[in-house]
């Protein structure tokens, strides 16, 4: 088969279009459809942009006919997590809505609250479809994950899952409990690896909110300082330590079937980050490009069949 991986949409309702067109994707009896290629998205479908509905009914039709896949987004995650009450507080959500945490996630999921709040039954219809999106693909070409491919916790997640690698309430809920085996595993999938600073280090990110973490780049094999591994600008990088990263931050990606996934908000000309590593978002959520790759059986991947919309 043949794919065009698309990379976080974030409401783009208009820029999606334009990429589907650009791909040479056209409406037939109410779907986008392709005559030879599926259409693979990466997550994170709302949030953010001016037309989460409209957003989804793109990209939901698509999957329902099967013009289209797509994986679980750290958003659509959020999403269920805020819609789902907690059984172990009876006035709480799994993702809590009081209080200063409860005020920054409403702002986080605002865009798409606005559209979904006040009509319960459309907002629990699309929660339940949220709850369809696998956590991973693994098909016999490719790979496709939100964020990171971790053979480990995948491994250790799968028994735990719904036929097709989905998530059910009580996952759910175990997914919500920082701490918990489940909340790291889903929590890096869907979130990316952290690693502490080494004790005395920090930085500043680009809402000058002092960080002690750094999101690390898993799947460079070479990446073993904090300085090489950590995914922030280079004027930070210089900044790190060149000591090591603690072992079981070390994942890389040396596998021969290509790995795509999305959430890191990437700029410049796309590329490929690795000769069968590819992450397809470059930040149409925050006035970027909406990007896809389109993938055709070759065994390295090529920089120039990146396609955007600008």
């Amino acid at each position: 088969m043949e794919f065009d991986i698309i990379g976080d949409v974030h409401g783009q309702a208009d820029k999606l279009r334009a990429l589907l067109n650009r791909l040479g994707y056209v409406e037939r009896n109410g779907t986008m459809r392709h005559p030879d290629r599926t259409a693979v998205f990466v997550g994170d479908l709302i949030d953010r942009g001016p037309s989460q509905l409209d957003t989804l009914h793109i990209v939901r039709p698509m999957v329902e006919s099967g013009s289209a896949l797509a994986v679980m987004g750290n958003h659509e995650l959020n999403a269920i997590a805020w819609y789902l009450r907690d059984p172990d507080q009876s006035d709480e959500y799994l993702r809590p809505r009081r209080g200063e945490i409860g005020q920054k996630n409403r702002h986080q999921h605002a865009a798409f609250l606005e559209e979904v709040e006040n009509h319960p039954k459309l907002h629990t219809e699309i929660i339940n479809w949220f709850l369809s999106l696998p956590l991973w693909l693994e098909l016999p070409e490719l790979r496709v994950i939100h964020a990171c491919w971790h053979p480990g916790f995948i491994a250790a997640l799968e028994p735990q899952l719904k036929p097709g690698r989905l998530l059910d309430h009580e996952m759910m809920v175990k997914a919500s409990r920082k701490g918990s085996a489940v909340y790291e595993q889903i929590e890096t999938l869907l979130k990316g690896v952290e690693v502490r600073l080494p004790e005395g280090h920090s930085f500043l990110d680009k809402s000058n909110i002092v960080r002690h973490e750094a999101r690390i780049r898993w799947w460079d094999n070479s990446a073993t300082t904090y300085r090489k591994a950590a995914f922030v600008p280079p004027e930070i990088e210089r900044q790190l330590p060149d000591a090591e990263i603690p072992l079981e931050a070390r994942i890389g990606y040396a596998d021969n079937k290509p790995v795509f996934f999305g959430h890191y908000w990437m700029t410049g000309f796309p590329d490929r980050l690795a000769r069968t590593v590819a992450c397809v978002d470059y930040s149409a959520g925050k006035g970027g490009p909406l990007v896809a790759y389109r993938w055709s059986g070759e065994p390295e991947l090529l920089r120039e069949n990146f396609v955007s919309t600008h």
